[in-house]
Order: C-alpha cells, then structure tokens, then sequence
C-alpha cells in the first residue's frame, strides 16, 4: 500500500480515470449550450414572433438535453464501476481467511479489520471513481460559465463572483474541523470493534458496560459536531447563493431600464448563477470527499503497511 491517496489511485485505475475525464469534459461543454439557446430563444425568437425559428431553437435544446443528460448517466455508472472495484480490491486485501492465510487471533487487528471492511473503505473507494472526473467536470463547468458570464456582462459577472468570495474564507476552517471528528470517530470505531472481538473471543459477556456506553456516547457526540458544521456550512452556501440572485436581479434590472443590456441576459444570468451554484456546491463536496477519503486511507494505510500484497487482489 502506498501512504499517497493519488498515487493509490492512479496506480489501481490510471487508465479509467482519463476515460472518465474525457466524458467529463463532454458533459461539461454540452451543459453550456442551453444557457446560450435560453438566450437566443428569448432575444431572438421571442422577440422577432419568428415561430419556425423558435421550433428549431426548442429541438436543438431538447436534443443537448437529451445528449448531456446520457453522457452524464454513462459517466455515473462508470464512476460507480471504478468505486466498487476499488471496494473490493482493498476488502479482499483484508479477508481474515481469504488473503496470505493470515492468524487473526490477535484481536486488535481483527477488530482493525473489521472496522475497515464494513464502514472505512467505503470512503476511500467511493472517492477513487469520482478522484479526476469530479474536479473536470465542475471545475470546468465553474470557469467555463464564469466566462460566458463576463463575455455577457462583465458587470453583473463582478456581482455574481463576489458570492464565492466569502466562501473561501469559512469552508476549508469548517472542513478542518470535520476532518478532526472524522479522524476521532474512526479511531472509537476501531477500539469498539476490538473490544467487541476480544469479547467474542473469550466467550462472556462485556467486563464494563461504562466503557461501552462511553465509547457509544462518544460516537454520538463526534457524528452530531460533525452534523452541525456539514449543514452549517451548507446553509451559509444557501444563504449566498440568494443574496446572489438578489443582486443579479436589483443589477440587470437596472440595466434592463438604463437599455444597457436585454431581458435575455438576465435570464441567462440568473440561469447561469444556478449552473455555478451546483458544480461550485459539488465541487466544495469534492473537497470535503478527498479530504476525508484522505483521513480513512492514511489510516488504512497504516493498518496495511506491515502485510503482504497479493497479487491475485487485483484482479
């Protein structure tokens, strides 16, 4: 096992994480052409009462729609295919029977193995599928709309990026603070089930139920702080990502009845502020994926780093 999460994942899917950066970038591109046909249907078809014109404009629309909304399926599935071959391979890598014919009467690592199997791989290989493509394709999306944005209207583009800025402040100091719970709760999680084998092991019944209560207590209180910084930190997303529309909407009508710019624009400004909001959402979900798959696979690899490999695993 290698204690780098990238280098890990290159090396177990390299070849599928540049396929999936390719359909990254076609679904990416194709999300932006209805933005400019929502325009073009307001300003143009609308306007001018150019009915053979609108049809044309809706089928195009339906047809990018369709086209994004398939290549975007495909490239769900194939993340989720990469994901669970990532699973598998690190939980048959940890198969108390299956893998090296290890002696699992060592209760710590047992317990340690268990705990990875059932609840800590998950993480990390739901993570592998989505490791590059995720970042292509909302980073992409992100700057590629941003862009179209400024080439609009520079001014409501200004308007529209000051409702990141205060998001770079708070999200990564709330993310170090869930990483922190992560780290803790895993390490309770790894002590309850050593005990819970020890106890199985030697065939009675738990010799102190307050440390049982206590470690499940502590369970509870890490997952509710984590709980309230999650949505905490979504709320204030939320609350921004209004304030940003408000702003669109005081801005471009100003400039609707100043004659500085169309009805049009508006629309696709506020159009365009939602297709921000939900790539910038997945990608501070991205973050906070990476940072926490990172967590459980350095801890992963720590509980690995002394044991053989097979090479069957990865098949």
């Amino acid at each position: 096992m290698t204690s780098s999460l990238y280098r890990y994942i290159w090396r177990v899917s390299g070849r599928d994480q540049i396929f999936l950066s390719l359909l990254a970038v076609a679904v990416f591109l194709l999300d932006l052409a209805p933005l400019e046909l929502q325009r073009r249907i307001v300003n143009g078809a609308l306007a001018k009462h150019a009915l053979m014109q609108l049809v044309l404009l809706s089928l195009l629309y339906v047809a990018t729609v369709l086209a994004q909304g398939g290549l975007k399926f495909l490239l769900n599935i194939y993340r989720g295919a990469v994901s669970e071959a990532a699973n598998r391979r690190l939980r048959l890598q940890l198969s108390p029977s299956a893998i090296n014919g290890e002696d699992h009467s060592d209760a710590r690592k047992e317990g340690i193995d268990i705990s990875i199997i059932v609840s800590e791989v998950e993480a990390v290989g739901g993570f592998v599928g989505s490791s590059v493509s995720d970042a292509v394709l909302n980073g992409g999306l992100l700057i590629a709309v941003f862009g179209y944005m400024v080439a609009l209207q520079p001014w409501m583009a200004a308007v529209a990026a000051l409702l990141f800025c205060p998001q770079f402040l708070f999200i990564p100091w709330l993310q170090r603070a869930i990483n922190q719970r992560t780290e803790r709760r895993i390490k309770v999680l790894r002590g309850l089930s050593i005990e819970i084998v020890d106890e199985a092991a030697a065939r009675r019944g738990p010799r102190d139920d307050r440390r049982y209560r206590r470690q499940v207590g502590d369970i509870y209180r890490l997952n509710m702080e984590i709980y309230r910084r999650k949505f905490g930190m979504n709320f204030l997303m939320n609350l921004l990502h209004q304030v940003g529309v408000i702003g669109i909407l005081f801005v471009g009508g100003w400039f609707v009845v100043q004659g500085r710019t169309e009805v049009g624009t508006v629309v696709a400004f506020i159009s365009g502020l939602n297709r921000v909001n939900d790539p910038w959402g997945d990608l501070v979900n991205y973050f906070r994926d990476m940072t926490n798959a990172r967590v459980k696979f350095r801890l992963i690899s720590a509980a690995l780093a002394h044991r053989p490999f097979d090479t069957d695993v990865a098949a």
